[in-house]
């Protein structure tokens, strides 16, 4: 496993171990790739649906900053200039510190005032420059924002709020451990819960283009495209990280009918980020376990459904014509295939009506009913008009 670059460098080309290159973290960069892979995909579908007039673009007016209104945008990139001064001049000289733990770096009170005030002051400057310079353009003007030009914005607001989303449920999932350490908990990086980050990225989203012009309905069936890929590119990353993201014990002989190799049927996930199993035989970095016994690898199998589930998908973007119709097929999907995954993952269980299943299971379950539920809906609305 890879828990940062210097352990993929270091099969690839016999680097050492935990040199510079750890600071780039598998799990991050996966995740950083999943977002951008659900943008492209987003950014697409907005093309298509616009070429199919189904979206159009809105008249925008740019807003000119009024001179009296200038001091606020000073004050708040002098700020943002502090903040990224006070943790690069400190992690520049500090990268030893830095490279061993950079979560605790960033989100800590560790840092250098004076490069902070140094970096303030130059975001201060160009501020003032920028504000003066527009100041003296023309009067504002009026342009056309076609729905693919705000993919950014969309994707930057679900990126957010999923983070947060699935750091809250996440949290519920795990009470004893947050009442332990509750900074702690709030700030780490690991044991994001997924289906806590779609809620609320679908929450925010939905008024974030209900505002702009973008009709919710049709941005459901997108979403459902674009969360699916990104799903599927994610876990990955759990994979490759061994974020603790993975199955139950496996000590099961192969069956006969399984042809693939032998790591996909249980693996021991050696070099772990989540540190977790025995110490691997003359191993001297920073990541030294591996499971003992394997595991199912879980990750790689919900990756290899999630990009069957997309592909699946966008093979019937075209053909269905009932807007909002496709999102409630992801649902029903995404649904079964979370709760198949759950009966062989670790997950703390819960036992609510006589069932005792994991917290991803109960929602897998409302995902499938309120995806069969919307399906029958939309078809007999559409079916009557």
């Amino acid at each position: 496993m890879y828990p940062d670059l210097s352990y993929l460098f270091h099969d690839l080309f016999g680097t050492q171990y935990d040199n510079w290159t750890s600071i780039f973290k598998t799990f991050g960069l996966l995740l950083a790739l999943a977002f951008l892979a659900s943008a492209y995909v987003l950014k697409l579908e907005l093309i298509r649906k616009e070429k199919e007039g189904i979206l159009k673009a809105i008249p925008y007016v740019e807003k000119k900053e009024k001179a009296d209104n200038s001091l606020i945008p000073l004050i708040i990139n002098f700020v943002i200039g502090f903040i990224i001064g006070f943790k690069l001049f400190f992690i520049f000289s500090n990268f030893a510190i830095f490279k061993a733990n950079p979560t605790d770096i960033i989100f800590s009170s560790k840092g250098n005032i004076l490069g902070g005030i140094i970096i303030g002051l130059v975001y201060l400057a160009y501020t003032y420059w920028d504000l003066k310079r527009n100041n003296k353009s023309e009067s504002p003007k009026k342009t056309l924002i076609h729905p693919y030009e705000r993919t950014g914005d969309i994707t930057i607001i679900a990126a957010v709020s999923g983070l947060i989303g699935a750091r809250l449920f996440s949290v519920l999932e795990n009470l004893d451990s947050f009442f332990a350490d509750p900074l702690g908990q709030l700030l780490s990086g690991s044991g994001l819960t997924i289906y806590g980050g779609l809620i609320l990225a679908f929450i925010t989203v939905y008024i974030y283009v209900k505002k702009h012009g973008i009709p919710p309905i049709h941005m459901m069936d997108m979403a459902a495209l674009a969360v699916i890929m990104g799903y599927a590119v994610g876990r990955l990353g759990c994979q490759f990280s061994g974020d603790g993201d993975w199955g139950i014990v496996n000590e099961m002989a192969k069956p006969g009918w399984f042809f693939l190799p032998d790591w996909l049927w249980s693996f021991n996930y050696p070099h772990n980020v989540a540190q977790q199993g025995v110490m691997i035989d003359g191993c001297h970095a920073e990541y030294c376990r591996q499971l003992i016994p394997k595991v199912f690898p879980t990750p790689l199998y919900e990756s290899i459904a999630s990009f069957g589930i997309f592909f699946f998908l966008w093979s019937l973007r075209k053909k269905i014509k009932i807007a909002g119709m496709l999102f409630f097929i992801y649902l029903i999907l995404q649904g079964i295939e979370r709760f198949l995954i759950e009966i062989i993952r670790v997950n703390p269980r819960y036992n609510y009506f006589g069932f005792n299943w994991s917290q991803a299971q109960y929602i897998s379950i409302g995902f499938i009913i309120i995806g069969i539920i919307g399906s029958v809906y939309l078809y007999k609305k559409n079916k009557v008009s």
